[in-house]
């Protein structure tokens, strides 16, 4: 299984799902999902997004488990 460490990574930044959802250009649905690990597809654009907004690489944001 692979989960999302996004809210990981919000906590470790100290900043909000807000922030994320305007910083994704998204909503609050997309991000809550997200965070959640809830998410049972994601685009590699939006990983790659990511990936630009905590400076990290995909192996900082999936976990497989």
């Amino acid at each position: 299984m692979i989960t999302l460490n996004v809210q990981q990574l919000l906590n470790e930044k100290g900043k909000t799902r807000y922030w994320l959802v305007k910083a994704l250009d998204s909503n609050y649905e997309t991000v809550n999902r997200l965070c959640d690990s809830a998410s049972s597809a994601i685009y590699l654009e939006t990983i790659e997004k990511l990936c630009r907004i905590f400076d990290c690489t995909p192996n900082d944001l999936l976990t497989i488990e």
